[in-house]
């Protein structure tokens, strides 16, 4: 065996690492498989394609509500849409909003991509005073170029 170390204390180490390596790979890879479904990716509308966004998988979906499209169902089921001045996605919500959710303001819902494309909602999150707007909302609106140029502080906090 010419390729082991003359060593028997080098010996011993080799033999640790080389018992000790597939386990600690192991455990990584069947660490990162099991979490691979609690990954929450987030979309904008014009983002959130069939292909990115396929239909079940659960995703966070942001924008600005749109004015004039929140209607408020018997049951408690709230329907809005959802734009990122690109594109616009119809969300569908049972439940409390958020007290402060409001039309044109910023929002960030999590839920899961119907088969026709409109939004089941679980979660919806919105802003804490007038000017806010989730970070991930004026990110995408940034790299778009349609963030509002009076709202140049630092998103995700509360702009004055």
């Amino acid at each position: 065996m010419g390729w082991l170390p003359g060593s028997p204390k080098a010996r011993r180490r080799l033999w640790v690492v080389v018992a000790v390596a597939p386990v600690l790979a192991l455990a990584v890879g069947l660490s990162l498989y099991a979490m691979r479904d609690n990954v929450t990716f987030f979309f904008s509308p014009s983002e959130a394609t069939v292909d990115t966004a396929p239909a079940g998988r659960v995703v966070r979906l942001g924008g600005l509500v749109e004015a004039g499209s929140v209607v408020r169902g018997a049951n408690g089921e709230v329907a809005f849409a959802v734009t990122d001045n690109v594109a616009t996605t119809r969300i569908v919500f049972q439940g409390d909003l958020p007290d402060l959710f409001r039309e044109g303001q910023g929002v960030v819902t999590q839920g899961t991509f119907l088969p026709d494309r409109s939004f089941r909602a679980t979660q919806v999150l919105a802003k804490h005073d007038e000017n806010y707007m989730p970070r991930e909302v004026a990110d995408r609106l940034k790299a778009q170029g349609e963030w509002r140029p009076e709202a140049e502080a630092s998103p995700g906090a509360p702009l004055t």
